[in-house]
């Protein structure tokens, strides 16, 4: 009798048992349905990979995604520190190609530039990279997107613009504007000493005391020892390029072709290389502007925020690139359209620096900027050497430039006597001007 009792007993317990297991199991499924998801874009860095930790135990599910728009980045290895510290997923895009297309010669065709200097590089990659995380928020049915920039910089304007630009009504969950998360991480050594705590490997070392972020388009350093103003570029801070004194002393030719404002073909006249995919036309250009010292620029500029910044670009094949389509454009382009063009550019570069890449001002200048591409074709012939860009010739199938009209030597096609009076004509205001100044001093 009490054999069976405790056979009863044992198989009750047993039942019991493998309920409280489902229900557990059930339990924490649910959990994981109800907790609110958010894609996070993730670079494997130091800020990121605390913040996705961070924001695990605050109970989101953290969706990672990783944008490769060039940097020299191991993406698998990315991929497993990620997993690795509690993401559910992790979404990788190439998107090189189209940021060469859709925002580097975009950019280029207007030939953008911040503060006479900046080429941008940096600015183009934020939209580009914001509007696939939206994408994925899309697809992976969440609500909310993540980043790790700053509260003192100009990247968070870039992607939260854009992020409810493209959608509305996306939560952004930016820690470094968070209290919470402020009061726990004043700094690099806060991060430094959470990522020990919670095993988060990191890269982090004194061998570059500063900040780096790299694209196809350039690379930037910045913050930490290159906060000092006077403190000059060494070569070993130099990753996409040589410094110009260091170059081979050796010139190098090349050819490259444009149409309608676009480089559609890069010729190496010393060796006959042949690039014609816009991807590898400007890895090619990276390559050669990089080898030759070309693109190195050391700026303090003014950030959208009001506060200024000191910032060393490396930009190789962009700096060829727009010595180049300035070149054809003067060959190529209507002088009235350029004028109007020229005073688009500045604007056009500060929506692009600022963050205004998905705004409706931005759509109206890119419009224009097309239609003033038109006919830009032909070719610039140029000359690589020790920092410098020397352009050798160019020549155009919609050429603008009439030998004989402007020739010195040959007579024909522009009656010189014509100018006598053009300039009459133009003087007539300077003339009733100067009449006025004198009467006014003969009535004192």
């Amino acid at each position: 009798m009490f054999m069976k009792f405790l056979i009863l007993y044992f198989q009750g317990l047993i039942l019991y048992q493998g309920r409280f297991k489902r229900f557990t199991i059930i339990k924490k499924l649910k959990t994981k349905m109800m907790k609110e998801k958010v894609v996070l874009a993730y670079s494997g860095g130091l800020d990121t990979s605390v913040i996705l930790k961070w924001l695990i135990e605050k109970g989101y599910d953290v969706i990672a995604f990783v944008a490769d728009v060039g940097q020299q980045e191991d993406f698998e290895e990315c991929r497993k520190k990620a997993l690795m510290l509690g993401a559910s997923k992790v979404v990788i895009k190439d998107l090189k190609r189209e940021f060469v297309v859709d925002y580097i010669f975009k950019a280029l065709k207007a030939n953008a530039i911040y503060e006479d200097r900046y080429l941008l590089g940096t600015a183009l990659a934020r939209p580009l990279i914001a509007s696939k995380q939206i994408e994925v928020a899309e697809e992976e049915g969440a609500n909310a997107v993540a980043h790790g920039a700053t509260g003192k910089g100009n990247d968070q304007v870039r992607f939260e613009l854009s992020y409810y630009a493209l959608k509305p009504g996306i939560k952004v969950i930016s820690p470094w504007k968070d209290p919470e998360f402020l009061k726990t991480f004043k700094g690099r050594t806060d991060l430094l000493k959470y990522a020990a705590e919670k095993n988060i490997p990191v890269k982090a070392s004194l061998a570059k005391p500063y900040s780096e972020d790299e694209n196809l388009m350039h690379i930037s350093h910045e913050a930490g020892i290159l906060e000092d103003p006077m403190f000059a570029v060494q070569k070993n801070i130099l990753v996409k390029m040589v410094m110009p004194q260091d170059a081979p002393d050796k010139e190098t030719r090349i050819v490259i072709t444009f149409k309608d404002g676009i480089p559609v073909k890069v010729l190496n006249k010393d060796d006959g290389t042949v690039k014609e995919d816009p991807y590898e036309l400007f890895v090619y250009l990276n390559k050669l502007g990089g080898e030759n010292g070309i693109g190195l620029l050391d700026m303090v500029e003014n950030r959208f925020v009001g506060i200024k910044s000191r910032g060393v670009y490396e930009t190789p094949g962009g700096t060829i690139l727009f010595a180049a389509h300035r070149d054809i454009e003067g060959i190529a382009m209507d002088r009235e359209v350029m004028r109007l063009r020229n005073m688009l550019t500045p604007k056009f570069s500060e929506l692009i620096y600022y963050g205004f890449w998905f705004s409706p001002e931005m759509d109206f200048l890119m419009a224009a900027i097309d239609k003033s591409q038109e006919l830009i074709d032909g070719c610039v012939h140029l000359n690589l050497y020790k920092g410098n860009i020397l352009i050798e010739g160019r020549e155009s199938p919609s050429s603008l430039y009439n030998k004989d009209l402007s020739s010195m030597d040959i007579e024909g096609g522009f009656d010189q006597t014509d100018s006598k009076g053009f300039i009459k004509i133009n003087a007539i205001r300077l003339m009733a001007h100067r009449a006025i100044i004198e009467s006014g001093k003969k009535k004192h």
